[in-house]
């Protein structure tokens, strides 16, 4: 039973990748706008149906490399040592997932121009990230902080979110990890 189970969740996560590969392969290609949803049901050679069954649209279908990645994240923060702050975990679980994953490919790069442009795909990168930010935060409720655990989610996300922008500005000239630490350190810094 259990590898029939564990069969069955490994062929959803490889269409789900197949799908988010031909989203962005056509968007590249043809643009945001051209792109519809039956566009790529076709090229990941799937039903309109069974695309229904996996995204709510083209933009979940987008941005769904971005939303594995920072849930990546919280499985990491959750992993930290158990002594570290919560601010401690963030960090440690951000240099993890570099190692694990290296850098970033020009798939975050197109995300961050495209969000720029089209507002039904910012919309729904906010929407996505608001959730992952509450996932950030359970995961480091319970650690050191003098600060609380929704306000760190918030500003982890945030600093991910301004790192990536200028990192995609500036042509990728330092690792986005460089670029995060940074901006991590900015946000860590007293505001007075």
């Amino acid at each position: 039973m259990d590898t029939t189970v564990g069969l069955r969740e490994r062929k959803k996560a490889e269409t789900r990748q197949a799908v988010h590969e031909a989203a962005l392969r056509l968007v590249l290609e043809h643009g945001f706008d051209a792109v519809t949803v039956e566009a790529i049901s076709d090229a990941a050679n799937i039903s309109r149906r069974t695309f229904s069954n996996y995204f709510a649209g083209k933009e979940d279908a987008l941005l769904y490399g971005e939303e594995q990645r920072v849930r990546q994240l919280v499985d990491l923060v959750r992993a930290q040592p158990a002594g570290l702050s919560a601010w401690e975990a963030l960090c440690g679980a951000l240099q993890s997932l570099s190692e694990i994953m290296g850098e970033p490919d020009r798939e975050r790069v197109l995300r961050a121009r495209l969000a720029k442009r089209h507002p039904s795909l910012l919309a729904r990168q906010l929407a996505t990230m608001a959730t992952l930010e509450r996932e950030l935060a359970d995961a480091v409720a319970g650690r050191a902080s003098d600060v609380p655990p929704r306000v760190l989610g918030a500003a982890f996300m945030t600093a991910m979110r301004l790192a990536n922008q200028e990192w995609a500005e500036e042509g990728q000239t330092r690792t986005f990890v460089e670029v995060v630490l940074e901006t991590l350190g900015q946000i860590a810094r007293p505001f007075a």
